[in-house]
């Protein structure tokens, strides 16, 4: 079989759907998938039946309801096909009740005090719009999560609820326009996933790769990302291999993988999916997290995706590409060949601006992790300021708010060699440093963290842009000139929210104190972006949406006050141990057979200065080692039991600083140290020995 046969191979997909299902169920099935409609639960038993047959087929032996927690993960347990008959034998047990409704234990998922610990009942519930798939002998459903009062608990209830309220909201704008026949819009997005691979057997003696994700001690290599000569380079033989069957893998259970090239950073890679709804390529980068890292251990590799796995060079990120789509398949962000006179492209570049704009905050808040704080602001990252790039002609379309040509469009450019095909230039380059730039036909959110679920981020998308067109067809409703009044949206939207469009260097310093004199909203770090949950103005906005209820706005905030508390201890235990158990010994040992090479000489009547101050400059590290692990240690120990605001910023801006400062006495005299005494894999092993 052809792999563009082998494609989906593993999906409970509307071809099989349809072979499988009588065509009433299969018609009213397509209504709830395509079309929003409300899903009949009469169909559950045909379709249940015809799941089991399919499963089975695909040598099933078990189902489970996947569902994405408030963890970044995507997780399930689960439930044999068989049960028992009661004679000895066993009956295929899998009906609507199973398919429709399951029942895991949510007591020790976050929930950020919405339920207590003895609390166990959670439900999972049926995503009829995303498409079931068999994977290790398994049946997987995905379900969302919530509590027995409908609750969300999880990732997907809000980001399909926040899916609808920006459907609804564009659907009555585009019938104020003359789009008579438009009943849906989609929220499309595109996931560019970057990672690390290292040797499998090195990863293992890197107590912090396997407990931290990242690295918590390491001096710098000789050679890094200087000379630029890993972008975009020859795949090494390895990675090739792994890239090949991940790409097989991905492609059977429906994942579109398209792009993948070396990145920036030495042994850092890309993979890149094609556009589905978001809903649909959630869950898709849910299984390309998870792919990758179950191939590349059977390819002797580990799959790093922490954004900053390696200090000093560039981390990773996860490029958000969204677009607008009818369900006549148009999408709402392509300007045309004459933007100028694209009333439906203006409105909706409008309301991007001014959603951007009002809801920076709430954009920043959605990308605020710990792993992302290492990220931000640093090596080819965007900094933690939302501002987005539009580009002269769009920036001008907006700020003239008139019929005229702003530009050229694409134009043919010729590189100087007649054999070679002219190239077609778009009029304004792509800023590659902005975390929201549009990119010809859609916007690229660039600060999603690699780690991250893209949920939230596209939560937050979905919401300001319901937001905004909400605002604007109030005003088109009472228009009789709706050409004038959409000239007029953009021309006041530009006045009142242009600050928010930067179009140069988003990483030179002049642009933080730019940024700052515009008023714009700067949050350094996660720990300062979690309040934003509790602002009025984000209950608010999700609120009337339906998208959160200020209860689960609160316990996200909880959420991330506890997870940045954990990792942070996490994280500070964990390099108390290698510093403790491995580095101090190793200097020590090390300075001991200087000490005795020293006295050797001094007793044979030689004395060497240089190896002198060597053996001085391993005493003093072994002291400053000792007394770093002490002021850590104290600190830990001084820090408030409870998880607060406060306690946080104590393990900010102590114990984090603490950690540096050990850090860098153990960075400094690991590159003194005999390598064959350094107790653990260094940069070099781990980036250029794969």
């Amino acid at each position: 079989m052809s792999f563009e046969q082998d494609f989906g191979c593993h999906v409970f997909r509307d071809e099989v759907m349809k072979s499988m299902l009588p065509s009433e169920v299969f018609v009213s099935l397509q209504r709830t998938r395509k079309a929003g409609g409300k899903l009949d639960e009469a169909i559950a038993g045909p379709v249940a039946e015809a799941m089991l047959k399919w499963a089975l087929q695909q040598g099933a032996t078990h189902y489970i309801h996947w569902f994405q927690p408030m963890t970044d993960a995507a997780v399930g347990k689960s439930e044999c096909f068989l049960s028992p008959a009661g004679d000895g034998s066993a009956i295929l047990d899998f009906d609507s009740r199973a398919l429709v409704q399951g029942e895991p234990d949510a007591s020790s998922f976050p929930s950020g005090g919405i339920r207590n610990t003895f609390e166990a009942r959670g439900y999972t519930a049926w995503d009829p719009t995303s498409f079931v798939f068999v994977r290790d002998k398994t049946l997987y459903i995905p379900t969302a999560f919530c509590g027995p009062s409908g609750v969300a608990l999880d990732q997907k209830t809000p980001l399909l609820r926040s899916m609808e309220a920006v459907s609804n909201e564009a659907v009555r704008v585009l019938r104020l326009l003359g789009w008579k026949n438009v009943s849906r819009v989609t929220p499309m997005v595109g996931a560019e996933q970057e990672y690390f691979l290292v040797d499998r057997e090195r990863y293992e003696q890197r107590l912090d790769l396997k407990l931290c994700g990242r690295t918590l001690l390491g001096a710098p290599p000789p050679k890094s990302q200087e000379l630029d000569d890993h972008y975009f380079g020859r795949v090494r033989l390895r990675i090739a291999s792994f890239m090949h069957e991940l790409d097989e893998t991905l492609w059977k259970l429906g994942v579109a993988a398209k792009t993948k090239h070396n990145e920036v950073a030495p042994t850092q890679h890309e993979l890149a999916t094609v556009y589905d709804s978001a809903n649909l390529t959630c869950d898709a980068n849910h299984l390309v997290m998870e792919t990758m890292k179950v191939v590349a251990k059977k390819h002797g590799l580990a799959c790093l995706l922490h954004e900053k796995p390696f200090y000093g060079v560039n981390g990773s990120g996860k490029h958000n590409n969204y677009s607008l789509c009818t369900d006549q398949g148009k999408n709402l962000l392509s300007p045309g060949e004459h933007p100028e006179n694209n009333l439906t492209f203006i409105l909706f570049l409008a309301a991007f601006v001014r959603g951007v704009d009002r809801y920076a905050t709430q954009l920043r808040m959605s990308t605020a992790t710990p792993g992302n704080d290492c990220r931000l602001g640093g090596y080819e990252a965007p900094p933690a300021i939302i501002s987005m790039f539009l580009g002269e002609r769009y920036t001008s379309l907006l700020a003239k708010c008139s019929n005229e040509d702003h530009g050229s469009g694409k134009r043919p450019v010729s590189i100087g060699v007649e054999t070679m095909p002219a190239v077609l230039s778009d009029d304004a380059d792509r800023n590659r440093t902005s975390p929201f730039a549009f990119t010809g036909n859609k916007f690229e959110f660039r600060m999603v963290g690699s780690a991250q679920s893209i949920a939230l981020a596209n939560i937050v998308l979905n919401a300001l842009v319901a937001e905004s067109l909400s605002f604007f067809a109030a005003r088109l409703e009472q228009s009789t000139e709706i050409e004038r009044t959409v000239r007029e949206i953009a021309c006041e939207t530009y006045a009142a929210h242009g600050r928010i469009i930067m179009n140069g260097n988003n990483y030179s310093q002049e642009w933080q104190i730019e940024a700052a004199r515009r008023g714009l909203p700067v949050y350094p770090d996660s720990l300062s972006a979690a309040a934003v949950w509790q602002m009025p103005e984000t209950i608010d906005l999700f609120g009337r949406f339906h998208i959160f209820s200020e209860l689960e706005c609160h316990s996200r905030y909880e959420i991330m006050l506890e997870n940045y508390r954990k990792i942070a201890l996490i994280e500070a235990r964990t390099l108390l141990e290698m510093v403790q158990r491995q580095v101090t010994p190793a200097v020590i040992a090390c300075a001991g057979k200087s000490a005795a090479q020293l006295a050797h000489l001094r007793s044979v009547g030689l004395d060497n200065a240089a190896l002198y101050r060597y053996t001085q400059r391993l005493s003093k590290a072994v002291s400053d080692l000792f007394a770093g692990v002490e002021k850590l240690r104290d600190d830990l120990h001084a820090l408030p039991a409870e998880v607060s605001e406060e306690s946080n910023r104590m393990l900010r801006d102590t114990i984090r600083v603490d950690m540096e400062a050990l850090r860098d006495i153990s960075d400094g005299v690991e590159q003194v140290v005999n390598a064959a005494d350094w107790p653990m894999p260094t940069y070099t092993d781990l980036m250029h020995r794969v």
